[in-house]
């Protein structure tokens, strides 16, 4: 068991003072009625919700509570911690079932698992690391938020309608690095503007960044 939860450690580079909360923030109640990861659970998801609800009102000040709410739920809930739980590697060290039996783990119990995680770093090294580990691990989702992306594509696409009746033009200009791991440049501009550059891992995000850049750049004026 030390090992495990030494290893767990070095996977997600914070060392605990008091391992008990790292091991209860693994444990399921089918492993433990007791001790298990449940009320960790429940404040980890709060920790979350309220970090990750700071870090949007920073990167979208002039957006609506509407819009913000959305972006929110799409960056906390279970879907979203799996996949953070499982680019760390949860999944290896969660103890479930009996103590003697190996079972498999399943999605949701991973995902709470994370939220568990959360408040199992907060107890042992309060608000900054956790709030720390949340930005450190969400990164990408909060970059790459689809919803994000959606929202400046189809803004600056009503903009262009309203105000010229006609669509963004969206240009490809070139793609960069391995074939296995591209680099995408995609160029937009609206009727007599010029045009902003977007680079992403796809097109589609290409696309998307280049529009939010437009955006910014008639909100600026």
């Amino acid at each position: 068991m030390i090992d495990k939860l030494n290893n767990l450690q070095k996977k997600i580079n914070i060392k605990f003072k008091n391992l008990d909360y790292l091991k209860k923030s693994i444990t399921h109640k089918s492993y433990d009625t007791a001790n298990n990861y449940e009320k960790l659970e429940f404040l980890g998801d709060r920790i979350l919700g309220f970090v990750i609800s700071k870090k949007l009102i920073k990167l979208y000040p002039n957006e609506k509570e509407g819009i913000l709410d959305k972006k929110l739920a799409s960056l906390v809930n279970k879907n979203s911690c799996f996949e953070v739980a499982r680019n760390i590697g949860l999944e290896k060290y969660i103890l479930v079932g009996n103590k003697n039996t190996k079972t498999n783990v399943e999605n949701k119990i991973i995902a709470d698992s994370i939220e568990a995680l959360i408040g199992a770093i907060y107890y042992d090294k309060g608000f900054e690391a956790s709030e720390k580990f949340i930005l450190n691990n969400w990164k990408n989702f909060i970059n790459l938020s689809e919803l994000t992306i959606i929202d400046s594509k189809t803004k600056l696409q009503e903009y262009s309608l309203k105000k010229f009746k006609s669509l963004p033009i969206y240009k490809f200009e070139s793609s960069s690095g391995p074939k296995h791991k591209p680099k995408f440049k995609i160029s937009v501009k609206l009727k007599n503007s010029k045009k902003f550059d977007g680079y992403g891992d796809s097109k589609k995000e290409a696309e998307q960044k280049a529009a939010k850049k437009l955006l910014d750049s008639i909100k600026d004026k």
